[in-house]
């Protein structure tokens, strides 16, 4: 038997069913419910009921009771959310009721852990990680080049919340770069996501690195050493060749300065007027712009002071000693001077700009007039022993101010093309 109370409006005015009933709705009486003056409920089963609204709104809700409180759980709208989709999610509430939990509050949780979810993505993540890096003192030029490799998975996985990327999403984009055969590419981008991956794991936003999952997968880029010229007599035909460079005006003395200090060619774009003393003779690189961040300190010789004298007029007093060809306030591109070194003729097999170092490194060590360890200071190369690496930064100081005038010297012989003698003493 119906208990109810029927109550007949005027024309033109919907039927309201007051009381409780315990009936199934059907779609036909949703779809045929219209609005009236007041917000009214159509009551299915089991608590469930649908909420139509002055303006025409049809909204599920579920009354439930938990320690003895009445409360509602918003299900959403008809027709996005069917009658079928509705009585299942009243099944999904009374289960978690049986468990004793709150259904509109576990759901009030699931919409922050998604708002949350959404917020923490990998791209945003991935740049919150390089921006600690570089208050703990990443160099700039480290910095853009881990913001260059994050660009390469692609917009896709930057926009995943990064605890919903798997392995296989990860290996996806990997393996698109092996395609292009940028093996060294693809490796660096793994090391640099699974970096970021237990960031975000140490950080509360992720439980598990899935980068960790893929070691092996992808190809092992084949070690490739960087062109160097390291016989005399070639390092004359180098010398010789940059003097009749014709091309842009800042890479001829980029290139020559490269073969006197032999420093890293992202030290030497970035070099900045206020590093340099040219009464001391000595240029202070930054912890910052070093890849071992420590200071480094450059003795210069005559030949290298000259060189920076001829500069200073063009592009000091203040500072990128080597500005872009574009704008002064940032350094040349990173293949100005590889770009100079193909324009004379030297393949990249032959010579890099990074080579510069591997000349100086091989002919100063050939000649036995110094210490290993004073070249491996010139050179800026790290020392696992923090005691001894603090004791050889001061003691081979001299050794390195007497080097580097010797090194520039032999460089000028080289140049002129001289016979060629024997190096070591």
């Amino acid at each position: 038997m119906i208990w109810g109370i029927l109550k007949f409006p005027l024309k033109n005015t919907p039927i309201r069913l007051s009381g409780y009933f315990d009936m199934a709705l059907t779609e036909l009486q949703i779809r045929n419910a219209k609005p009236g003056g007041k917000p009214y409920k159509l009551s299915d089963s089991g608590g469930l009921f649908l909420y139509v609204t002055p303006a025409g709104g049809k909204l599920w809700r579920v009354k439930f009771r938990i320690a003895g409180k009445e409360k509602l759980l918003s299900l959403g709208g008809w027709p996005h959310v069917g009658l079928a989709a509705a009585r299942e999610e009243r099944d999904n509430a009374r289960k978690a009721l049986a468990t004793g939990a709150d259904p509109a509050r576990e759901k009030q949780l699931k919409k922050h852990r998604d708002r949350a979810s959404a917020a923490n993505s990998f791209g945003d993540i991935a740049q919150e990680y390089i921006n600690k890096r570089r208050r703990e003192g990443m160099a700039e030029n480290t910095a853009a080049k881990s913001e260059y490799y994050i660009s390469r998975m692609g917009t896709a996985i930057a926009r995943l919340p990064i605890a919903e990327i798997t392995a296989p999403e990860l290996l996806a984009v990997l393996r698109r770069i092996e395609a292009t055969g940028n093996y060294e590419t693809a490796r660096r981008v793994l090391q640099l996501a699974g970096r970021v991956f237990r960031y975000a794991v140490a950080t509360a936003r992720l439980t598990s690195d899935p980068s960790r999952d893929l070691k092996g997968a992808i190809t092992a880029p084949q070690p490739k050493h960087y062109g160097a010229i390291t016989d005399p007599k070639r390092v004359g035909d180098l010398l010789r060749a940059i003097d009749d460079y014709d091309g842009f005006g800042l890479t001829k003395p980029a290139m020559l300065l490269s073969a006197h200090v032999f420093v890293r060619p992202g030290e030497l774009r970035h070099a900045e007027w206020a590093e340099i003393d040219l009464d001391a003779g000595i240029w202070i690189i930054p912890a910052a712009k070093m890849k071992m961040k420590r200071e480094h300190r450059v003795p210069l010789s005559r030949q290298s002071i000259e060189l920076f004298r001829e500069l200073r007029p063009i592009t000091g007093p203040v500072g990128y000693v080597f500005p872009s060809i574009r704008t002064r306030s940032r350094p040349m591109s990173e293949n100005t001077v590889n770009a100079g070194l193909r324009r004379l003729g030297f393949t990249g097999d032959e010579m890099t700009a990074h080579g510069f170092r591997a000349t100086a490194s091989t002919l100063l060590n050939e000649s036995g007039r110094w210490n290993p360890d004073a070249i491996e200071r010139a050179l800026a190369h790290g020392d696992s022993d923090k005691v001894r690496a603090a004791y050889h930064r001061g003691a081979h100081w001299k050794e390195r101010v007497e080097m580097a005038q010797w090194w520039s010297d032999y460089l000028d012989q080289l140049r002129k093309g001289a016979d060629v003698v024997p190096i070591r003493a």
